[in-house]
């Protein structure tokens, strides 16, 4: 996703979200722009989700939000934005309608 926004020129800024964590309400406000909730942003993958009962449907994003605040690696990635939007950009091409 990197590559492809620097190939077209695009001024970007990385926060490296493990050192840096958004807080709860930026997190918040990049999915709502992005018009994806928590749960569609978080890494379901991740052992942690599991183990926190985060894949479990009754789980609310409200819960799932905070999980990702007190455990950023539960935050899935890349989460660009531009002034065009939001994007949780997998596959990587989504990048591309941010530009």
């Amino acid at each position: 996703t990197l590559a492809l926004l620097q190939e077209r020129g695009a001024d970007v800024t990385i926060i490296e979200y493990l050192k840096t964590p958004p807080t709860r309400r930026e997190l918040k406000r990049l999915y709502d722009r992005a018009g994806i909730s928590p749960r569609d942003g978080l890494r379901a993958k991740e052992p942690l989700a599991t183990e926190l009962g985060l894949n479990d449907p009754a789980t609310t994003d409200e819960a799932i939000l905070d999980a990702m605040i007190a455990h950023p690696i539960l935050i899935n990635r890349p989460l660009v934005e531009t002034p065009n939007g939001s994007a949780l950009c997998r596959p990587q091409e989504e990048v591309l309608k941010l530009l």
